[in-house]
């Protein structure tokens, strides 16, 4: 058997889902003037001083601590089935549909959020490992639940649901640092391929 990895943000998409997704689920207006009162943290990770998890935890927190699960998978469900596929490289779609053709196992390994990339996935026919979010008395606590699904925690991710000796052989896609620890466990590792 055969298995074949997807990095899902600028891999299989032409642009960050979530950033999409926030405005999607909080409106226009209050994504931009949010995005203005987060510009120090979002400065300070461009500028590599905060590490991916702590910026998007403090985003996720002021998007969404409080919300209900119902409320947030609801919006989640509703991106997924609307507009999640008008940002989706269709070159990806070919290549993912050619590894389920060809009987191979395929996996989408995502620092993004599970609960959007859970009704694409299901409808892809795909794995899901994705950033599961914190919940509390049915709540989101505004915290990533483990790890950011990004760097190596793919690998231990994917060392966790897979036993990787039963592949004879592993593709793997990405297109950022945090997908290259990938290569270690690829016989084929396809970066930047859909661009």
């Amino acid at each position: 058997m055969k298995l074949a990895i997807f990095d899902f943000d600028g891999t299989i998409t032409r642009s960050d889902s979530f950033i999409r997704f926030i405005y999607f689920s909080n409106g226009a207006v209050k994504a931009y003037w949010g995005f203005i009162l987060l510009s120090p943290v979002l400065l300070l990770h461009l500028l590599r001083v905060l590490p991916n998890w702590i910026t998007k935890q403090i985003v996720v927190t002021y998007y969404y601590r409080g919300w209900t699960v119902e409320r947030f998978n609801a919006l989640a469900r509703k991106y997924a089935e609307r507009d999640l596929n008008k940002i989706v490289r269709p070159q990806a779609i070919e290549k993912i549909h050619w590894h389920i053709k060809e009987g191979h196992h395929v996996v989408v390994v995502s620092a993004s959020i599970e609960n959007y990339l859970q009704e694409w996935c299901r409808t892809m026919r795909v794995d899901l490992l994705g950033t599961r979010l914190e919940i509390h008395d049915g709540r989101l606590t505004g915290k990533i639940a483990g790890k950011n699904c990004h760097g190596l925690e793919k690998i231990r991710r994917i060392n966790e649901k897979y036993t990787l000796s039963d592949f004879d052989y592993i593709y793997a896609y990405g297109d950022t640092q945090g997908d290259l620890p990938l290569k270690a466990i690829a016989q084929e590792f396809y970066y930047r391929f859909f661009k």
